[in-house]
């Protein structure tokens, strides 16, 4: 499949198409927008838009207001290829913080990457209850030197209410967390999302990272996903380039806080 086809799929699939996060998370479809609306500790934000410029200011106005009667901070995930072409400047203009840009990069599931394995000493092993889930917020924690208690929220619930739509493992050490990602599956489409990958400062650099996608990779062709999405920071997109994901576009969160 092409550039332009896979991007269109993956816009038609995973953002015009949203399916809920979590179950206390609902997704909506309204004037141009699609938006997902959850609890304080859930993600709430806008995913797809389809905007022209006469439209984006009422758009935009109309989201903060929503979210606001809420008392929810949201985001905006805008990607490079959205219009109107200044949409980010207008979010900017509207009260909206951008962070770091990501790159969307896009890998096959049954690719080079099945046959990354961790290095000596370190052990990958799923997480399937309260107690893993307490080892992956720690190396979240630890990793990206941020607050995890969203993150345990998050899963603990899809666990509990779909556990089979995901995968999170965590890389030990002995009795040591050092590593720990997640894997989203979306059934009746070919994408699962990588999420959440971090490894703890003193384990980077042996090759947990890139392990830990090689599980995920492996679990998503063993239950027929073609394709693996990612938002690579600057730091994971080099890694994933030799495993062969491929960058589709840029995306970039505009948050908008109370």
């Amino acid at each position: 499949m092409d550039h332009a086809a896979l991007l269109a799929l993956f816009d038609r699939d995973l953002r015009e198409g949203a399916r809920p996060d979590g179950p206390d998370a609902r997704v909506e479809r309204t004037g141009g927008v699609v938006r997902q609306v959850a609890s304080a500790q859930g993600w709430n934000g806008v995913l797809w838009s389809a905007l022209d410029e006469a439209g984006a200011r009422a758009a935009i106005d109309e989201q903060v207001r929503h979210y606001t009667g809420l008392g929810l901070d949201f985001e905006w995930k805008l990607y490079g290829h959205d219009r109107p072409v200044d949409l980010g400047q207008r979010l900017r203009a509207a009260g909206f913080t951008p962070g770091p840009q990501e790159t969307l990069m896009i890998g096959e599931a049954g690719g080079a990457v099945l046959g990354a394995e961790p290095p000596e000493g370190v052990r990958v092993e799923p997480v399937t209850d309260a107690t893993g889930v307490d080892l992956v917020a720690e190396v979240h924690e630890k990793a990206f030197g941020a607050d995890s208690s969203w993150l345990r929220h998050q899963l603990l619930a899809r666990l509990a209410a779909d556990p089979d739509t995901v995968v999170a493992v965590v890389a030990m050490a002995g009795d040591e967390p050092v590593s720990a990602a997640r894997m989203e599956l979306v059934p009746g489409t070919l994408f699962a999302g990588l999420w959440g990958g971090g490894t703890v400062e003193g384990w980077r650099g042996r090759g947990i990272y890139r392990a830990l996608v090689a599980h995920r990779a492996r679990a998503a062709a063993d239950r027929g996903y073609r394709y693996l999405q990612v938002d690579a920071s600057d730091q994971s997109r080099p890694i994933l380039e030799r495993l062969g994901f491929l960058p589709l576009t840029t995306t970039t969160p505009y948050v908008h806080e109370l």
